[in-house]
């Protein structure tokens, strides 16, 4: 198989997947995309509340915990509701929302969300704190305060953040196996393909390992194997989770590339910039990064100097939808796509479904690491994962419906 880097168009990808990136430039040639414009593209409006005409005031917002689950309710002075689910890093960062996040909003008009998430940034210093500790509590927020506005203009989360443009999102299915040989492996992604799935991720490397393997030999050797055991027509991406570095990293990208893997995740630690930008220029496959940034203008420098081929901002990690599509729009102005991580267990799915729903340069697959056969029942209809796709919710807000009583075991958090 043969890619040609940055338009990647005759990979199993198809034109669909980077369908912004015709006209990108090859690794040598360098970004004629000026720095002011990327700023400019991140800068843009983004919400929309066309019908939202009086202020929405915060009157509270509060953390509660099911068993299962931790979630965040906002309300505001006039009754309206929002419900978010956080992820499971809820369980120790809640002093940070409760004590730092949380009390900026108190008060303030919903209708200026896009500011306050610059704003919630300075308070109290919390600018010292600026990583996924902090973002995450931000995103969790800002998931909650979306919810509610659409539920006060009865649309989906996608018509906030610019308009629904996707009603439909492919998805792959990722593996988060490391302790498996090459054999067992395989058989385990020949399962997610059995079930409808097009596409599939598994894991290299021992992850954040300076080059070790998570058993001798065992990176080789799913790679050699793996294409020719799922055939010609299934999507295959592979994810160090910054296992190497650049030397390693792109021994291991080409071994990826001549067996006719479409995708290299995170070859280096994440915020080993320059390790990652030498295993992108060595490779002729794309090469994708960012699930652990935080920082929009480490986004905004791997984006201008062909760091990266995809992008891959966290909901969570990176503070919310408002932040992840000013990376977005970085990126499209480069003509590169973006593949958002998925970090926010049984439900992340649904926040990667509205925020690939609204983003023209989305790319062709999304993460997805299950859970949908419990959590797809909140929403109505019910989520499906069928023929390797889940359709975007259509409910106001996130499309939790209410029916589904999803805090009926909730408590607050002390």
């Amino acid at each position: 198989m043969h890619f040609n880097r940055r338009r990647f168009i005759k990979s199993s990808l198809g034109a669909a997947a980077l369908a912004g990136t015709q006209g990108c430039l090859s690794a040598a040639e360098p970004r004629k995309t000026t720095v002011p414009q990327l700023d400019k593209a991140a800068a843009a409006p983004i919400l929309k509340l066309s019908s939202v005409r009086s202020p929405v005031k915060i009157a509270s917002v509060e953390l509660l915990r099911d068993n299962r689950n931790h979630f965040v309710r906002c309300r505001s002075t006039d009754g309206a509701v929002g419900i978010a689910v956080t992820n499971s890093r809820a369980a120790y960062l809640y002093p940070i929302l409760q004590k730092l996040v949380i009390p900026y909003f108190i008060g303030k008009d919903a209708r200026d969300l896009e500011s306050l998430i610059d704003g919630v940034y300075v308070y109290k210093s919390n600018y010292k704190l600026a990583n996924l500790a902090l973002w995450c509590c931000v995103a969790w927020v800002e998931f909650s305060i979306l919810d509610m506005l659409g539920k006060i203009e009865g649309k989906p989360v996608g018509h906030l953040l610019g308009g629904v443009v996707n009603k439909q999102i492919t998805m792959y299915a990722a593996s988060g196996n490391r302790n498996t040989t090459p054999r067992q492996e395989v058989e385990i992604l020949k399962k997610h393909v059995d079930q409808g799935a097009h596409a599939v991720k598994f894991k290299v490397g021992g992850r954040m390992s300076n080059n070790a393997d998570s058993m001798p030999g065992r990176s080789e050797g799913l790679i050699r194997i793996v294409r020719k055991a799922l055939g010609d027509k299934v999507t295959i991406f592979a994810d160090a989770n910054g296992s190497y570095d650049c030397r390693k990293g792109t021994e291991i990208g080409k071994l990826i590339q001549d067996h006719g893997i479409d995708m290299f995740e995170e070859p280096c630690p994440w915020d080993h910039l320059e390790e990652t930008k030498c295993v992108a220029d060595a490779l002729v496959i794309p090469v994708a990064g960012g699930e652990q940034e935080t920082s929009l203008r480490r986004f905004r420098w791997m984006i201008h100097n062909n760091g990266l081929d995809i992008v891959q901002p966290d909901l969570h990690y990176n503070g919310g939808f408002i932040r992840a599509i000013r990376v977005a729009r970085m990126a499209a102005e480069a003509g590169m796509s973006v593949v958002p991580h998925m970090s926010g267990g049984g439900t992340g799915y649904i926040e990667v479904l509205h925020f690939a729903s609204c983003t023209g340069n989305i790319g062709a697959f999304h993460e997805y690491k299950g859970g949908i056969e419990r959590t797809g029942q909140w929403c109505d209809p019910p989520l499906r994962f069928k023929d390797g796709a889940i359709k975007v919710p259509t409910g106001p807000g996130l499309g939790i419906s209410e029916d589904a009583d999803i805090l009926k075991n909730a408590k607050p958090v002390e």
